[in-house]
């Protein structure tokens, strides 16, 4: 109970520190305050503090990989400026790119001032790898689902990865990737079923159906359950791997035990839907 404390204090304070450094008065007034994945917060917190990195630089290297992931995602954030956009709306979008730069310019200086060139490197790598796989999936240039899904891996988890090479941490690593792989597979997963609409499914439509130049919304039902089949057998596969990776790290904190288990049951609790919706 002590050491389960003791990580949740560990955590709060990282998350406190990371909401000290996004805090920008001027942005604020404009713009709403970034989302903070938690997943990839406590995955990376997990694995530092698993191998014995110190308090300190656990919360430096977290508090700067995610100000990074945040800064890739106020990018996409960005809305396409059209004919006859308000005076506000232009100013909203400068003011989301501002931001996104500002947030990568922090990490940089942070790692800078301690003297982590080697670490500044290796994310930066990690970006690269994150708009390269962002491309393949927003211009569907996948010529295979494996390739999709490999992208799609790889936007979810480079940075997170990165971290982990840095510290020579494969298991966890391996097991980051897949975890927030079968996050986001159940996400668009969701997004699919509730609005119609998911990028991912829609890179998975043009593989498996090529012919077809309609959109999602005009998948027969079995085109439909197909799609779903093949994301699911990916999570599954995904699945084992984490619980492979589980018996290999029997120190695991019980507060991402936890988080796991409940990713885990997100998954069963949507292919069960999908079996009892036939």
């Amino acid at each position: 109970m002590i050491q389960l404390q003791d990580f949740k204090n560990k955590l709060t304070g990282i998350r406190k520190a990371l909401e000290q450094q996004l805090s920008h008065p001027y942005l604020q007034q404009f713009i709403a305050s970034p989302p903070i994945d938690e997943d990839k917060l406590m995955m990376l917190a997990s694995l530092l503090d698993s191998i014995g990195v110190d308090e300190s630089r656990t919360e430096k290297y977290t508090v700067t990989a995610m100000l990074l992931q945040i800064a890739l995602d106020t990018h996409e954030l960005v809305k396409v400026s059209r004919p006859g956009s308000s005076e506000w709306d232009l100013k909203e979008r400068q003011l989301t790119v501002l931001a996104g730069v500002y947030y990568s310019g922090l990490y940089y200086k942070l790692l800078a001032a301690a003297g982590e060139i080697e670490l500044i490197d290796m994310l930066a790598s990690g970006v690269k790898t994150v708009n390269e796989n962002k491309i393949i999936i927003y211009q569907k240039e996948a010529d295979a689902i494996e390739i999709l899904m490999d992208s799609v891996k790889e936007v979810e988890a480079a940075l997170v990865g990165k971290v982990a090479d840095f510290c020579n941490a494969g298991i966890w690593k391996e097991l980051a990737a897949n975890v927030l792989f079968v996050k986001r597979l159940i996400d668009e997963e969701r997004l699919f079923l509730e609005t119609g609409n998911s990028i991912v499914f829609d890179g998975l439509k043009k593989l498996s159906f090529p012919k077809m130049e309609q959109g999602l919304q005009s998948l027969s039902r079995e085109q439909r359950k197909h799609l779903i089949s093949v994301c699911e057998r990916y999570r599954e596969f995904a699945i084992n791997s984490i619980k492979k990776a589980q018996t290999h790290l029997p120190g695991m904190n019980a507060t991402l035990n936890e988080r796991l288990e409940s990713i885990l049951g997100q998954h069963q609790s949507m292919v069960n839907f999908f079996v009892e919706e036939g």
